[in-house]
């Protein structure tokens, strides 16, 4: 009934900048974002609360595959 709104599709370039999922080893909180290939900086995108917003963050972006894990 209050399925979740359909989100514009977005778009990274991906020569500049890499997916990357930051897992916190205290706490376990996860943030889908992308990291700077040339200064490692992470841009945060998304907090991950479940496998459902994983694959939501991952659809909005056109990413297939695993997302590499930041600890």
């Amino acid at each position: 009934m209050f399925g979740r709104k359909k989100s514009p599709k977005k778009s990274y370039d991906a020569t500049k900048v890499e997916p990357v999922l930051r897992v916190s080893i205290c706490t376990g909180e996860k943030v889908a974002g992308f990291r700077d290939l040339v200064s490692g900086k992470i841009v945060d995108e998304m907090l991950v609360g479940s496998d459902a917003d994983l694959e939501h963050f991952k659809e909005i972006y056109g990413i297939a595959g695993e997302i590499p894990k930041v600890y």
